[in-house]
Parts: structure tokens; C-alpha cells; sequence
């Protein structure tokens, strides 16, 4: 049976992007290990974007895994998201890091 929303314990998810291939899960947690991700981003200034569905999905992904081609619009927008709030335009080998939490 699938959870609800309301149901779902809090996730957060990390993303690392280099410039090549597609992005990868990089830290996935729900509950307290959610929180301490999400206080690493805080600490390191790495923007946080709020969407508890791709969060959702995201979690389902193997650590170190790059995310499918299913989330690549939805993931694409995140990154779009972390480079605006830094006022940076992506150069082709930049690394990346973004954290999506519910």
C-alpha cells in the first residue's frame, strides 16, 4: 500500500552534479539522519529546495547511483534552482550539490 504524504516520515536527499553524466544521489535519510542533512547543507551554505514527492522519489535511489531519466526535468529544475540563489551560471565542470527535503 503506498503512504500518504501525511505519512511519509520527513526525508531529505542530497545530490552531487559534476558537469558529466547525470546527477547523483549523494546522502538519503528520513527522521533524524533527515535533519542532520539537512543541518550539514545549512552549515556549508549549500541551497536546500523543498519538494516532499521528488524527495520521495528521490529516496528509493541507491546511494552513489546517478538519478533515472524519469527525474532528470524535475532535478534539472532543483540544480537551476541551487545556481540562481548563488548567482552562479554552471561552467561545464563545476560541482554541484543540492538538497531536497520533506
Amino acid at each position: 500500500m503506498k503512504r500518504t504524504r501525511s505519512e511519509r516520515p520527513g526525508t531529505a536527499v542530497a545530490l552531487r552534479y559534476t558537469g558529466s553524466g547525470a546527477p547523483r544521489l549523494s546522502a538519503k535519510g528520513r527522521g533524524e539522519i533527515a535533519k542532520t542533512i539537512i543541518s550539514l547543507a545549512q552549515e556549508h551554505d549549500v541551497p536546500i529546495h523543498q519538494d516532499e514527492d521528488l524527495a520521495y522519489l528521490l529516496s528509493t535511489i541507491d546511494l552513489g547511483k546517478e538519478i533515472p531519466r524519469q527525474l532528470y526535468v524535475a532535478v534539472a529544475e532543483v540544480l537551476a534552482f541551487a545556481y540562481a540563489l548563488s548567482g552562479k551560471v554552471p561552467p561545464e565542470k563545476d560541482v554541484s550539490t543540492a538538497t531536497v527535503k520533506i
